[in-house]
């Protein structure tokens, strides 16, 4: 049996904000911005949406590109969700898996969240199948996303990095065979984590570790922290280590992948890395341009949209490479 994706969708909030929008209030410029990351601009959600509306919207997408016209009755055929993200709807739980589950009407249905930042839909998509592996056909997997909403906008550094945005894509078990000739779908995985550098990118407060005191007068709310340089230096290592191993494990070289679906955080990471692995930056399907760095959401947003471009077709090798905090860095191969 294969595990194959059979459909793929994405959603980015109407509100688009450039470079431009932001050196208004900012002290940056679109300059800096692109010659420092490589982004454009970036889609930001309204004050009403949380992340789960995002990953319905998303999922609705592919829904709709499985079943045109009937996205809610192909809702009915889902046995799993799985969502990776990094700002849930609210705090522990419910997870925003549930939540899409109850907006989609999916009965029977098992749902859960995956909590590895930037990596999480490479990791969902192999925990999707390793779930798909008993009585259950169709899974959900979703990359969904709301960083701005955690971001302090007074620190220019990592303001500017991120964007909002949900893909998904429904993973299916079919007949088709998993290895050997005319293997399909998700056909190897790496996993792995570095938790000595967990300080390097996180969210202090909030946590057991750091809970709101009552009385306690707060100089921030919640954002995100990060050591830019530590984790550059991780990114660009765990980066070309996940590919180089993928590689080897399966036996094949740059010459037999089509594309390699990055996590877009900084096009100056897909640079540095492209150097040195010594292949094209064009080996790279890239949009951080448009979107900016949407974390869980990047790698399953840009994989539909290369889906949809025309240029993947049924049989292609393609890569998929995700790292962020935590620290955790994944990669998928899948057959077309």
């Amino acid at each position: 049996m294969a595990f194959e994706i059979i459909a793929t969708g994405h959603y980015v909030p109407s509100r688009r904000v450039t470079n431009d929008d932001l050196a208004q209030t900012i002290d940056t410029s679109d300059e800096w911005i692109r010659s420092h990351t490589g982004i454009g601009s970036r889609h930001i959600a309204s004050e009403d949406q949380a992340t789960s509306d995002l990953a319905v919207e998303a999922a609705l997408n592919a829904l709709e590109q499985l079943a045109p016209g009937k996205a809610m009755e192909a809702a009915k055929t889902i046995d799993l969700i799985v969502v990776g993200t990094s700002s849930p709807d609210y705090y522990g739980f419910p997870s925003v898996a549930c939540i899409v589950q109850e907006k989609l009407k999916i009965e029977n249905a098992g749902a859960f969240d995956v909590v590895a930042a930037c990596s999480g839909f490479v990791y969902s998509l192999d925990a999707a199948a390793g779930m798909l592996r008993g009585n259950r056909k169709r899974a959900l997997v979703i990359g969904a996303d709301l960083l701005t909403k955690i971001t302090d906008w007074s620190d220019r550094g990592t303001c500017v990095l991120f964007g909002d945005a949900a893909g998904a894509a429904i993973l299916e078990k079919t007949d088709a065979p998993e290895e050997g000739p005319g293997k399909r779908g998700l056909i190897r995985t790496v996993l792995g984590s570095e938790g000595s550098g967990a300080s390097e990118l996180l969210c202090a407060r909030g946590g057991t570790r750091d809970p709101f005191k009552a009385g306690e007068t707060l100089d921030k709310p919640i954002h995100i922290y990060m050591n830019g340089q530590a984790v550059y230096n991780f990114a660009v290592r765990a980066f070309t280590d996940t590919i180089e191993r993928l590689l080897e494990e399966e036996g094949i070289t740059f010459k037999d992948v089509k594309k390699i679906v990055p996590h877009q955080a900084n096009m100056r990471i897909i640079r540095a890395a492209a150097r040195r692995l010594k292949i094209s930056e064009d080996k790279f399907f890239m949009n951080i341009e448009k979107y900016a760095n949407t974390s869980n959401a990047t790698i399953p947003v840009a994989l539909d949209e290369y889906a949809r471009s025309g240029d993947l077709n049924r049989g292609d090798l393609i890569m998929t490479v995700g790292f962020g905090g935590g620290l955790t860095y994944a990669g998928n191969l899948i057959v077309w």
